[in-house]
């Protein structure tokens, strides 16, 4: 046996057999290594048979199986997939002319990154969540990236959960009026960056308040003790204090009644006797007053107290301890009318105030134009006496002069002819002037002369 392998027959045979697959099993060895491509939906996309340049035929499979979607083959052996869609999605493989695997690729179609719709929420001073949602679904796995400055600052990290699609902002700039986010998605096809300007104080919004219980007061058929809890994501209580709204109806009921506080509890004193009551607390900022409202807590019912069929106590009747200051803050004077009643009340009172501007704005410009008419009158009356004197003392050139040192007297028996006429010559006011009239009277016409 030893001498027949040494023979040089055999020797021969081994040598063209080793020869001859020694290339496939190079090819193999260098050209099988499987990894994924990336392609865009609805493009063509192109696989090449590993880096061989080998230009022998080869055939491509997908998925073991030799049937493939819509394409063609080049020259080199390269698979070009026409208008690739979901179904072209697979493992493609390429073999030589003796079925020999030369290489073999998964294959990935999507689309790149497009913009993002973001949104914040600021449960409180101290925290910022910022998530976000593609625009349109690109079906490959991404990357995120996201960061977050002031004006004229740098860009800080925004510590990014990738699984959850959102990133956290711990200890913002709360200061600042204006931030600005930025979030880079990142996937095989390519990127985009999406910025969002952020204003921390308007965005500021609670959340709704905890453990809110509501219950009768024995003995008060009307009333409720309404109390909660601050959230508890809202640590800082004492250095941002919250202002608190309840909100309550008979079940029966659309209207709702509201009361502000600062405070818990708060209590009742108009509720509807022996009537399942809906109640419901929400809080806000108390001193920002652009900051949201928080949801509305979990909708609770309630009922007032009910008892013997006694007269009711008035809150004149109820014990001097048995409401403690804390129960009824300064600012928490319940309101029994509805948010809505209230608008419509102010504009009343608005009206009422300008119609009663209005009116005494009339009073005053009707008394200036009184005054000013009566001056006017006076002085006319003046300027009309003047007249009139001027005209009897222009008039006294013709008639007879009295002696000196006497007054003129006119009398039926001492006045002449020539003085009559003169006298009748004298403007006809002469007989308006109460000095006059019963001269006037008196004197003969002059016909009679």
């Amino acid at each position: 046996m030893p001498g027949l392998l040494s023979s040089p027959v055999c020797l021969t045979v081994i040598w063209f057999l080793s020869w001859s697959l020694y290339p496939s099993r190079a090819q193999i060895l260098t050209d099988e290594v499987s990894g994924v491509q990336y392609g865009r939906l609805e493009s063509n996309v192109t696989l090449a048979c590993g880096t061989s340049q080998n230009r022998t035929p080869v055939e491509w499979r997908l998925n073991h199986s030799s049937a493939l979607p819509w394409h063609t083959v080049t020259p080199d052996g390269a698979l070009v997939l026409l208008h690739a869609d979901q179904s072209t999605q697979g493992l493609y493989s390429c073999y030589d002319n003796q079925g020999l695997l030369l290489h073999s690729i998964k294959l990935r179609l999507g689309h790149p990154p497009g913009l993002l719709s973001i949104s914040c929420r600021v449960p409180n001073h101290t925290h910022v969540r910022c998530s976000w949602v593609e625009s349109a679904q690109t079906f490959l796995p991404a990357e995120y990236h996201a960061s977050y400055r002031g004006i004229g600052q740098e860009w800080k990290p925004c510590v990014v959960n990738a699984a959850y699609k959102h990133c956290d902002i711990d200890h913002p700039a709360f200061w600042q009026a204006t931030h600005f986010l930025k979030v880079t998605e990142t996937n095989a096809l390519g990127s985009t960056a999406t910025f969002v300007l952020l204003k921390l104080h308007e965005l500021l919004k609670p959340e709704a308040p905890e453990s809110v219980t509501a219950e009768g007061l024995e003995g008060f058929p009307t009333m409720l003790v309404i109390s909660w809890r601050i959230p508890s994501s809202w640590p800082m209580h004492l250095a941002f204090p919250l202002l608190f709204q309840i909100r309550y109806r008979p079940q029966d009921s659309i209207h709702w009644s509201e009361i502000n506080s600062e405070e818990s509890p708060v209590i009742v004193v108009d509720a509807l006797a022996g009537h399942l009551h809906h109640v419901q607390v929400r809080a806000r900022d108390e001193v920002n007053s652009e900051s949201q409202w928080s949801e509305w807590s979990p909708l609770l019912s309630a009922q007032p107290w009910e008892g013997y069929n006694t007269p009711e106590p008035g809150l004149e009747d109820l014990p001097e301890d048995l409401f403690p200051e804390e129960l009824f803050p300064v600012n928490t004077k319940p309101e029994t009318s509805t948010e809505k009643s209230q608008k419509s009340a102010e504009e009343k009172e608005n009206v009422v105030l300008v119609i009663l501007l209005v009116l005494f704005s009339v009073v005053i410009l009707t008394t200036v134009l009184s005054l000013i008419l009566v001056i006017w009158v006076k002085q006319r009356r003046l300027h009309a006496n003047l007249m009139l004197s001027l005209s009897i003392f222009s008039s006294s050139a013709c008639c007879r002069a009295p002696p000196k040192g006497q007054s003129p007297v006119f009398t039926e028996h001492s006045v002449s002819a020539v003085e009559l006429q003169c006298i009748s010559q004298t403007p006809s006011r002469i007989q308006m002037n109460p000095h006059f009239i019963n001269f006037a009277d008196k004197l003969p016409s002059v016909e009679a002369y």
